[in-house]
């Protein structure tokens, strides 16, 4: 039950760069294994199923954001017991959080269950698609302790150093995907999509728990189960959970929104999405290696090297997003085409990246603070920040411009604002919070 890498004591930018790279790595593969279901879905079943899958992507955003909140959460208190070498606190804390893991994803799964036809409602679904959208979703949920308990082993080997695997399995569950969709879409139609997933996503969950039982890289014994634990984890996963939501409930609220203008406006909006993660991304992996880097540095009393990994952190993912924002801003209404061939469709997507493109930059520094407050052990002052300016200023300028008239155009200005606001306030707070902890330290 060893690290693999000494982030207290080793080179900062070989320790990050050894998380970082199989990380983006893997939630690149994780981009690719979605994009199948787009890409298939567009060019096998056209347009109006392309805006069903649309419709059902912000409630798979956000379930998928409750488990990466929830086991990062996790990832937080553990990577402190770990940096600070507590081997009985590390095994209990192992147990207690599988356990509460899967009762929390099983009653998820039950909610969502019960109250689908309610949320498409309230996400103003179009008659059209509203269908297609419920016998996908209602597929995709019978997977979701898959989903969880996959994340949850990722976030628990990322604590002890170990973000290879979790590269390697979303390479054998993209592959697995992007085989079984067009067999399932052609023998059963739009909803076959998300069958082929709930199978893809339950082989890769196999896949995992074989190499955690072959590697022995850590003891899951469930009779060190610690109850006194279960608060400290709730404390911890809340607050990333609605960190990690956030970004979902505003998808969702400008699909609702977006969905007013048009079934081409809404297949617009969705391809956006599927690009935008290749962009978010690596900003979502500096957030996670930073919260275990840093959570190991104070576990261990090193709160020194919190600033070193930090700039460093800025530094590499500034200038590689810069790179990468470039290349999708420049190609994205070729990149639209691969989606849905419409010239309507990929007017929209390239106006959307001209108006938004500097804000995945910004997106990238704010990732990078937030990571750093999570590490402190701080995630509710992340996500107050989160809130700010997800549903303080996005949500309602995004709704004020569109109610002025300045459509498509005025929620896309919305939304770089947002970027704006955000990469402002998360460096002002969370320089002012490291300066406090460097100080009573």
């Amino acid at each position: 039950m060893t690290r693999k890498i000494d982030f207290i004591n080793g080179n900062t930018k070989k320790c990050l760069m050894a998380m970082v790279l199989p990380m983006i790595a893997a939630m690149f593969l994780n981009m690719a294994y979605n994009l199948v279901d787009s890409l298939w879905i567009g060019n096998l079943l056209g347009e109006t199923a392309y805006a069903a899958l649309t419709n059902s992507t912000p409630l798979i955003l956000l379930l998928t954001s409750v488990a990466m909140g929830a086991t990062n959460g996790i990832s937080i208190l553990l990577s402190q017991a770990i940096g600070s070498k507590d081997n009985k606190k590390i095994e209990s804390l192992i147990a207690t959080s599988f356990a509460v893991a899967i009762i929390f994803s099983l009653i998820l799964t039950a909610i969502f269950e019960l109250s689908l036809p309610a949320i498409l409602q309230i996400m103003n679904t179009p008659t059209e698609t509203y269908e297609m959208a419920y016998n996908y979703l209602s597929i995709y949920l019978l997977g979701y302790l898959a989903v969880y308990l996959f994340l949850y082993f990722t976030a628990v080997l990322r604590s002890f150093g170990n973000a290879m695997f979790q590269m390697i399995s979303m390479l054998v569950s993209t592959i697995l995907n992007a085989v079984l969709d067009p067999i399932f879409i052609h023998f059963f139609g739009f909803h076959g999509a998300a069958i082929a997933t709930l199978i893809s996503q339950s082989i890769c969950l196999a896949f995992m728990i074989c190499y955690l039982n072959k590697k022995r890289l850590f003891n899951m014994r469930l009779n060190l189960f610690d109850k006194a634990f279960i608060l400290p984890l709730i404390q911890k996963a809340v607050p990333a959970i609605v960190q990690q939501s956030i970004p979902a409930i505003s998808t969702t609220f400008l699909t609702a929104l977006i969905s007013s203008y048009s079934i081409t406006a809404i297949a617009a909006y969705g391809i956006t999405g599927k690009l935008e993660t290749i962009l978010f991304y690596p900003a979502m992996a500096l957030n996670m290696v930073l919260t275990t880097i840093i959570g190991q540095c104070v576990g261990g009393k090193r709160t020194d090297r919190v600033k070193d990994y930090l700039k460093c952190a800025l530094k590499y993912g500034s200038l590689f997003l810069f790179l990468l924002s470039a290349i999708i801003v420049s190609s994205s209404k070729y990149l639209s085409m691969l989606f849905v061939r419409s010239s309507d469709v990929a007017s929209i997507v390239s106006g959307y990246f001209l108006i938004v493109g500097i804000g995945y930059i910004l997106n990238t520094i704010t990732n990078c603070f937030l990571g750093m407050l999570n590490g402190l052990g701080q995630p509710s002052k992340s996500m107050l920040l989160m809130i700010f300016y997800y549903i303080i200023v996005r949500m309602p300028l995004a709704y004020l411009f569109s109610y002025l008239g300045l459509g498509l155009n005025g929620i896309w200005i919305a939304v770089l604002i947002s970027h704006i606001c955000a990469a402002i306030a998360a460096m002002l707070f969370s320089m002012l919070q490291l300066k406090r902890k460097t100080t009573i330290s």
